[in-house]
């Protein structure tokens, strides 16, 4: 038997060789910037490298929405607009309404107009179908607004908690703020 773990230390050593000293896991958790999968960098705040480098508030089941051709229409349960890619709705006993969520997966999403997501995101919304830990991503109008957050549907996101809102959400040339 030791010979078997000798050989096992030998093949571990030959696909995984040393690359020099050991980085520190504190040097590797507070990068300030997050690789995205177009392998874009995008350069984090102080705010948003700490929410990526924290324990998230909640872990959920995502699924996306649209309006216009069976998907949502009207105003969101606050009585607002849907902001695309920035409106979520949630179970209010789970996550509560009025809430700013920071989504870790979605910093750096490549959006249809070529701008990058920030990862911010406002529960303002609630849905029949969304119940316990589900979140519903609102996406824009028509099924191909989806398309740019379609690797999140039925995926399970880690969700920070990034503060409170009043009023309705803000449009994106001021949604991170």
């Amino acid at each position: 038997m030791p010979d078997a773990a000798a050989a096992l230390a030998l093949i571990w050593m030959l696909v995984f060789p040393l690359a020099g000293e050991p980085v520190a896991y504190e040097s590797v958790a507070t990068t300030a910037s997050a690789a995205t999968a177009d392998d874009v960098t995008v350069e984090l705040d102080a705010e948003q490298t700490e929410l990526m480098a924290g324990d998230p508030d909640w872990r959920a089941s995502a699924r996306l929405y649209h309006a216009g051709g069976g998907g949502a229409t009207g105003n969101d349960s606050l009585g607002c607009r849907p902001i695309p890619m920035r409106t979520v709705a949630v179970d209010p006993r789970v996550i509560p309404r009025r809430t700013r969520l920071f989504i870790r997966e979605t910093v750096g999403l490549r959006l249809a107009d070529g701008t990058l997501h920030d990862g911010y995101w406002y529960a303002s919304d609630t849905g029949g179908a969304i119940k316990g830990a589900k979140v519903d991503l609102f996406t824009g109008t028509g099924r191909g607004s989806m398309q740019p957050a379609m690797g999140l549907n039925m995926r399970t996101l880690s969700i920070a908690e990034a503060g409170r809102f009043d009023g309705c959400p803000p449009a994106w040339n001021n949604a991170s703020n």
